[in-house]
This record gives C-alpha cells, sequence and structure tokens, in this order.
C-alpha cells in the first residue's frame, strides 16, 4: 500500500483529502501541525508529502525543507489559499513538486498524487544511454551516413553544402567540419542569407569601402576578411539573388573579394560550407539558381534526415536536452515510457530544434515528461503557430470585405486599408 504524509489543520478538509485518498488506495497519515510532520518525517521517509502553507509558527515550507532533507527524491505538494510570488518562488527553489491553490477540486488533488507517485515508478523510466560529447546526436543509418561524409570532408577544402529541412541541425554539422578540420582554431563564421537585405549581402560579406553607398561612412571589413583561413557558413544559400550568385561564384572560382567601392580585389582563405532547406536542383532547372554555382558548391553534398525519418534517435535526443536543461535550470526531470513513446510517435515538423524547445518547455514547466505533458506542450505550441496563420487569414478576410464593399476599387480599397495600391497588388498576388 502507497502511504503518504498529509499537514493540513482544518479538520473538514483534513478528513475530505484524506478519505478521497485512501479510497484511491492510498495510506495516510494526517497531522495539523508542524511539530507532528516533523515527528513524523524523523521517524520514517515517505515518498509523497501534502502540507498547507500556512499551518502555525512554522509554514509548509519548513515541513518541505525537512522532508527534502530526510529524502531528497520525496515529492512535496503544497496546498494555500493565499498565493503570493514570493511564496510561490521559494517552494519551486526548495524542490516542491506542485502547488496547488485554494479552494481546489479533489479531481486536482488526486491528479498531482497521481502524477507524483508514477515519478517515483523507476521501472517507467526508460533505460538510459551514454551521451555523446557532442550535440551531433544519433546512431541511425542516416546519421552514420552524415557522419561518415563528414569526416572525410573535413581534412580538406572542399566546399560542402548541407541540404535538410529546417531544424536538423545543418549549422551543428557545418561546425563539426570545422572543428575537425585544420581550421579549427581559427574563426567559424555563421551568416543567415535571408536575414540580410538582398542589396547589403555582397557588402556585409565581402566589405565596402567608405561613401561606397548610402551611409559608409567608413570602410567596412567583410566577413570573409573576418574569417581569414577559417570557414564562413552561408545558411539558406537557397535564398541569394541572382546578382549575388554571380559575386559568390567568382570568388570560389578565383578566391579572391574585392569590396564595394573598390577598384581591386584581394586574396581570402576561407573555405564555404553551404546549407539549405530548398531543393536547389530543382531551382536550377527552373533557372532560379545558377547552374555554374550549383556545381561549385556541391562539391561535397550532405542530406540531413529528417527527424520522422530517424526516430531510433528520439531517445538518446530527448536524454541530452533533458541532462542540458536539468543542469541548466537546477532540475531533476525524468522522462517516462509512455512519455518517450509519445515523442517517438510525433511527427516533428520542426524538426530536432522542435524537439529541443518542447524537452526545455517541460524541464522549467512541469515535473516529468509523460504523454501527458508531451500532449500539453505541443498543443500549446500549436496553438502559437495557429496564432500567426489566423492573422494571416484575417487580413485576407478584411482584404475581401473592403473589396467587396468597394465593388473591387482597389485604389479607394487601399485607401481604406491605409496601405499603398501597390502594396494591395503584391498582397493579391500572394493569395492569388
Amino acid at each position: 500500500m502507497r502511504k503518504l504524509l498529509l499537514v493540513e489543520d482544518d479538520p473538514a478538509l483534513q478528513l475530505t483529502i484524506q478519505t478521497a485518498l485512501e479510497q484511491q488506495g492510498y495510506e495516510v497519515n494526517a497531522v495539523s501541525t508542524t511539530e507532528e510532520a516533523m515527528e513524523r518525517l524523523a521517524g520514517e521517509s515517505y515518498h509523497i508529502v501534502i502540507s498547507d502553507i500556512y499551518v502555525d509558527e512554522r509554514t509548509g515550507l519548513d515541513v518541505l525543507n525537512a522532508a527534502k532533507r530526510k529524502d531528497p527524491d520525496c515529492s512535496v505538494i503544497l496546498m494555500t489559499g493565499r498565493g503570493t510570488v514570493e511564496t510561490v518562488m521559494a517552494a519551486t527553489r526548495g524542490g516542491a513538486f506542485d502547488y496547488i491553490a485554494k479552494p481546489f477540486e479533489l479531481d486536482v488533488m488526486l491528479d498531482a498524487v497521481e502524477r507524483a507517485g508514477a515519478a517515483r515508478t523507476d521501472e517507467d523510466e526508460p533505460e538510459e544511454e551514454e551521451l555523446p560529447e557532442s550535440e551531433m546526436i544519433g546512431s541511425s543509418p542516416p546519421m552514420v551516413e552524415v557522419y561518415k561524409t563528414a569526416v572525410k570532408a573535413a581534412p580538406t577544402d572542399a566546399t560542402v553544402i548541407i541540404e535538410g529541412e529546417t531544424g536538423t541541425g545543418k549549422e551543428l554539422v557545418a561546425r563539426m567540419i570545422h572543428n575537425l578540420s585544420r581550421r579549427s582554431t581559427q574563426p567559424f563564421v555563421a551568416v543567415d542569407c535571408t536575414a540580410i537585405q538582398p542589396t547589403l549581402l555582397e557588402s556585409e560579406l565581402f566589405g565596402a569601402l567608405r561613401g561606397a553607398y548610402t551611409g559608409a561612412d567608413r570602410d567596412r571589413m567583410g566577413v570573409f576578411e573576418a574569417a581569414h583561413r577559417g570557414t564562413v557558413f552561408l545558411d539558406e544559400i537557397g535564398e541569394i539573388e541572382p546578382k549575388f550568385q554571380m559575386a559568390l561564384l567568382r570568388f570560389l572560382e578565383m578566391r579572391e573579394i574585392r569590396p564595394v567601392g573598390a577598384s581591386r580585389s584581394k586574396e581570402v582563405d576561407v573555405r564555404v560550407i553551404a546549407a539549405t532547406n530548398r531543393d536547389v536542383q530543382a531551382m536550377v532547372d527552373q533557372d532560379k539558381f545558377r547552374k555554374d554555382l550549383w556545381y561549385r558548391l556541391n562539391t561535397v553534398r550532405i542530406i540531413l534526415p529528417a527527424l520522422r525519418e530517424r526516430r531510433s534517435d528520439i531517445p538518446l535526443l530527448v536524454q541530452f536536452y533533458l541532462s542540458k536543461y536539468n543542469h541548466r535550470y537546477g532540475r531533476k526531470v525524468k522522462v517516462t515510457n509512455t512519455g518517450m513513446r509519445a515523442l517517438q510517435e510525433y511527427t516533428w515538423p520542426g524538426n530536432v530544434r522542435q524537439l529541443q524547445h518542447i524537452i526545455e518547455r517541460i524541464t522549467i514547466l512541469g515535473d516529468r515528461v509523460d504523454a501527458e505533458t508531451v500532449d500539453r506542450a505541443l498543443t500549446a505550441m500549436q496553438s502559437r503557430e495557429k496564432a500567426v496563420e489566423t492573422l494571416a487569414e484575417a487580413e485576407e478576410d478584411q482584404i475581401r470585405k473592403v473589396l467587396a464593399a468597394t465593388g473591387g476599387n482597389k485604389s479607394k480599397a487601399a485607401q481604406i486599408l491605409g496601405i499603398e495600391r501597390k502594396t494591395l497588388y503584391r498582397k493579391l498576388d500572394r493569395l492569388k
């Protein structure tokens, strides 16, 4: 029979909680003072302790501390009708399993107790594997192929293209190649090509002289020169415009840069690793990406699998991120078998990055990774994504309404919407 300690000075509430728990099969030792609680804790261990915070001259926080001293793995559930930020903070720092505000439904208490009991069930935890030293995690066949190609390419200066969906870890592969190369002691500079305005990308990478363009009040060193003898990682290379495609091709062929506004070129020793989440070969076939540049980039090609294509790697990834965030946030969250199954069954459209964010969220807000907490975390994330979609839908709906009210007069509609007519035309083109 499962035994727990209940500390509650209200006789009616104490009897109600005790009766409900006993009906669920628990053996309940109920006391009304903190002194009695301390005596009980001094004499025996409890897997679960439930205590009101404001009991007498001492508080449930004292009970929490005593229970944790007796058994660091004891799950303590605190109750209060006078919750404050300070008490919640103290309870959290003290390692409380849960914090329940009065009045509460009995189901809320029973659920907390059930979760606390499950958290102590060691057989419900999957066996932990030895974690690798790097964040390149996975032993599935597709990942082993990635490792083999990366290790072979690393000692060379060959240009590498890494393809994969968003969130698969393309920059991690690029860093691994750099760290295994002869350039490992030199700079590794990552550039998100989508984060820089197309008109500024060339000056950002190659540099610019003073007066080369409006606002250029001094000579500016570009990324390639700053990374001399190191590695430049160009993320989302499929998004660069044709003009810069030509400039990048020239660099890969000549290994020279010409800062914007300069009349002379200068040699730079930089290895280029590029990445994309787009099908560049299809873009080449559609004349949206230079064929000669693609051939230059495609010296060594690495294709990262989506997480749904390597589900066998999920347990090790979960253990890695749990260890990382437990250490960062001072937590002791564990994963159950049901939680691991839920994580392995999900499709993960955001890949490893999405899994990482889910584990971090649960580590901060939850007490264990089980099927229920996984479902709640995924639902919360999907709700945020849906809100963004709803905003776009609301914009489309408003444009439709205004156009209908103006009889299709786009000039009048743009005026009512408070946007320029050309902006409205772009939106209509996007909405088809």
